[in-house]
């Protein structure tokens, strides 16, 4: 009997490795002869690095880079088993835990690191990149990422704009014959699941600016610096990214992969699902275990466990799916692809508690569902 167990991870407590290790241990303890694959999981956010490689057998490579205010950081991406695909974290780089809340400033930070994180991939020899947004301390639309690259953004006297959000109104030229030449045969796809424009009332600037610093005036202005941008890529090199969806993302990220390195926005469990080639191995399985840390209605919007429900019903492997916390309209995920759904924690307790023997309480709840369903199998 093949089981493929298939979770994310569980916040503050359990990778997904290790979430999935806790639900073998369980399973095996009662059905000890089945055939158990591990496959962590991710939804392109944080720990979907460490996901792909924990999943692939890859490893992690460190990278001091530029962060978001300028000075080094130490960061890193991930090479897959194959070592032809590379996955990379902006937050890494770019992101907004790297910036101390009295100095946040998104007229200021830049996503330098980024693209230098992308140019340490291309230097080890891949030909597919995934990159993850999110946690950004960024609203520099991405111009940072392609100065790293070789892209020359240019003022009207010809000299380089500075970094930040605030520098882009002074954007009068953009030079791409400098970008690296790798890019031209390398595949990137994004992790984007949010569907935000790059300016507007729903862009990049008036929903995400104030988490990232900035206050009312602040999130006009650079909201205006964002439109002219675009302006000054739509006549440049012809790409139409304002009212692009998912364009906004990690402060126009977005649309600076979309724009300079004709990238693809998808569904970030999606692309997971892909690199870990999820359809062929779910086949021919018995069952499929998922799981994160809560599960509620927000999970049918594109989290880990459907994701997982949708390729495994293709196929009509049953899929149970393990949470830390069930909301009371969690039952709505029973109509998406999972057959059933549990709670780890075993009654009443703290979230200290829960953390700290969440392993345990993965490992006895997976061993009583393997429990259930060996009954049904005698």
């Amino acid at each position: 009997m093949k089981i493929i167990i298939a979770p994310d991870s569980f916040k503050e407590s359990l990778s997904a490795l290790e979430a999935a290790r806790a639900i073998e241990r369980g399973f095996k303890a009662v059905i000890p002869n089945a055939n158990y694959i591990k496959l962590p999981m991710a939804d392109g956010g944080e720990g979907t690095v460490q996901s792909l490689v924990d999943a692939t057998q890859g490893k992690i490579i460190q990278k001091t880079v530029t962060g978001p205010l300028g000075e080094p950081v130490e960061a890193f991406f991930g090479l897959l088993g194959n070592e032809k695909t590379a996955v990379i974290e902006m937050a890494a780089a770019s992101g907004l835990h790297l910036v101390p809340a009295n100095k946040r400033n998104p007229m200021i930070t830049t996503t330098k690191g980024t693209g230098e994180l992308i140019q340490a991939a291309l230097d080890s020899g891949v030909n597919h990149i995934i990159i993850g947004l999110g946690g950004s301390a960024t609203n520099d639309g991405g111009a940072g990422m392609v100065q790293a690259l070789g892209g020359r953004l240019l003022d009207k006297d010809g000299r380089e704009i500075g970094p930040g959000g605030g520098s882009l109104s002074e954007l009068a030229v953009i030079n791409l014959e400098g970008l690296d030449p790798r890019l031209k045969k390398v595949k990137i796809e994004v992790a984007c699941d949010v569907d935000n424009p790059l300016t507007g009332q729903r862009g990049a600037s008036a929903v995400f600016g104030p988490q990232k610093g900035a206050a009312p005036e602040m999130v006009y202005q650079l909201d205006q610096h964002l439109n002219h941008y675009a302006n000054i890529i739509e006549q440049t090199i012809g790409k139409k990214v304002k009212e692009m969806s998912g364009a906004g993302a990690a402060g126009g990220l977005g649309a600076g992969l979309v724009a300079f390195l004709s990238a693809e926005l998808k569904r970030g469990v999606d692309i997971v699902l892909e690199a870990v080639h999820f359809d062929d191995i779910v086949k021919d399985a018995a069952l499929v275990i998922t799981g994160e840390g809560r599960i509620d209605s927000q999970t049918i919007y594109g989290k880990t466990p459907i994701g997982v429900a949708k390729v495994s019903k293709k196929y009509h492997v049953p899929v149970v799916a393990l949470a830390g916390s069930l909301s009371d309209d969690s039952h709505i995920v029973l109509d998406h692809g999972i057959d059933a759904l549990y709670s780890i924690v075993p009654g009443v307790t703290n979230l200290s508690d829960a953390y700290e023997n969440a392993a345990r309480y993965m490992e006895q709840t997976a061993r009583n569902v393997a429990a259930a369903l060996n009954m049904t199998l005698k």
